[in-house]
């Protein structure tokens, strides 16, 4: 992560930003894991099934895939800043509206503790199957409705350098790959996924928004946090994210997740 660092000191002193602005701006990186099938990381998890839920679990919606399992006991507490349980599985679920549903995505997250019993379901299992390995990480903002551009007057070039970085990670991971906790990332870089879905919930419930959290204070457990972003859709060019608001996740309230998409069109 140091080397990461260093190259985005690098791409943004490049491109005229003061070092202290740098450091102000390194100030708000958040911890997150890469999970990807490339890479000599330990084995976290899978892309796609097989589909093992407990028998409580309603049957899920046609359509809907599994995505990719995450073993939690393999998943280092310290790769991410999420307090999500220490063992168990977790299931991120998807299915992609590519036209008729706003959001671009519906989907599911289901948490199945270590030793509950459970049944082989006959639903999808993703786009792809192979195996999940860990990569410790760190995000930076890159979203323009958190970011006050008054406070902030290099955050263009930062967020240029930033996405130099980044897609330079990404073309090395080559294919798609997961990322857990951390800030959302879209194509644009303008709306944010996180912030929209504390939005809608909100809305839903019938209770005022509560303010855009400022990346450089501290979260809040009221907050809603990136649970997991699939970017590379198999299908697809865009990203499917699963957001969730901290005190859900410490709550182990997973069902309250929401799944957002964003596409491009067909890869």
């Amino acid at each position: 992560m140091f080397d990461k660092r260093n190259r985005f000191r690098a791409e943004a002193e490049a491109r005229g930003v003061p070092s202290a602005d740098v450091d102000r701006w390194l100030g708000a990186a958040r911890p997150c894991a890469t999970l990807a099938s490339r890479g000599d990381g330990p084995v976290v998890g899978r892309f796609g099934g097989p589909v093992a839920l407990p028998t409580d679990v309603p049957e899920l919606p046609e359509q809907m895939h599994l995505v990719a399992t995450l073993d939690l006991g393999a998943l280092p507490a310290d790769a991410m800043g999420l307090p999500l349980p220490s063992d168990g599985l977790l299931l991120l679920f998807a299915r992609l509206h590519l036209d008729d549903v706003p959001g671009g995505a519906s989907g599911r997250v289901v948490y199945v503790p270590a030793g509950m019993p459970v049944e082989e379901r006959s639903v999808g299992h993703g786009y792809e199957a192979a195996e999940l390995r860990l990569a410790y990480d760190f995000s930076l903002p890159d979203n323009e409705v958190i970011i006050d551009p008054v406070a902030h007057p290099h955050a263009g070039e930062l967020r240029q350098a930033w996405s130099e970085v980044r897609q330079q990670d990404w073309r090395l991971l080559g294919g798609s790959h997961l990322q857990v906790d951390g800030y959302s990332t879209d194509p644009y870089g303008e709306d944010d996924p996180i912030t929209a879905s504390a939005l809608l919930a909100a809305r839903r419930a019938g209770e005022p928004a509560s303010g855009r959290a400022d990346p450089w204070e501290r979260p809040r457990s009221e907050d809603w946090a990136l649970l997991a972003q699939w970017h590379g859709v198999g299908l697809v060019d865009g990203d499917v994210y699963w957001t969730i608001a901290r005190k859900d996740v410490a709550a182990r309230r997973f069902d309250r997740a929401a799944v957002l998409g964003f596409f491009e069109g067909p890869g």
